[in-house]
């Protein structure tokens, strides 16, 4: 809800100063101050609008991915090509959510075919490469719902933010792996599930 407040003095243009009351407040899903284009490993969580399941399906254990399923699958895999400087250590696409361990080293020299480098890349942070990830599966997603080997979807595929936690030791790190592998296995007590 907007309330308009003040009025402006005569032969000043009106401007309108707005107040915002009563909106529910995002809650900040970043650490402060942490700089996510830095080398680092990191977890993260991306899911689906309304969690709808449409990337596949959980039968006995075992995830089963649909067409849609497999193209992201396939997406997030190519990452490395497309950006060097970023590494995957473990992922999994789930009916409705996608989890992964990724690893950003951006001391990664790129060279030419000549064998020199080839200049330095932009600096790209955690959310760069989740941005551009999203934009292009949606976009391919799209386009597979238009050809009817999708199924629909409501207004977005993926929802606006993505859950991160920055992977400090071995022990936090064993614990995020072990839960990516055994996720299918947990799939029916996964907070996800829907």
């Amino acid at each position: 809800m907007f309330k308009i407040v003040g009025n402006a003095p005569r032969g000043v243009p009106f401007r309108r100063t707005l107040m915002i009351m009563d909106l529910p407040q995002r809650k900040l899903q970043r650490l402060r101050n942490y700089n996510y284009a830095q080398n680092g490993m990191y977890f993260v969580t991306l899911c689906t609008q309304n969690r709808l399941n449409l990337f596949g399906q959980i039968e006995n254990g075992d995830l089963v991915l649909n067409d849609a399923g497999k193209m992201v699958f396939h997406k997030f895999e190519q990452i490395p090509q497309v950006y060097p400087d970023i590494a995957i250590d473990k992922f999994i696409v789930m009916p409705n959510h996608l989890h992964a361990i990724l690893m950003i080293q951006h001391d990664v020299i790129q060279q030419g075919d000549s064998g020199t480098p080839r200049g330095a890349f932009p600096t790209m942070s955690l959310s760069d490469y989740i941005h551009r990830f999203k934009t292009l599966t949606t976009k391919l997603y799209i386009d597979g719902v238009r050809n009817g080997n999708y199924p629909p979807f409501d207004k977005k595929i993926w929802q606006k933010s993505y859950h991160e936690h920055i992977i400090r030791n071995e022990q936090d790190y064993q614990k995020i792996w072990d839960y990516i592998d055994t996720n299918p296995l947990k799939w029916q007590d996964d907070k996800y599930f829907t």
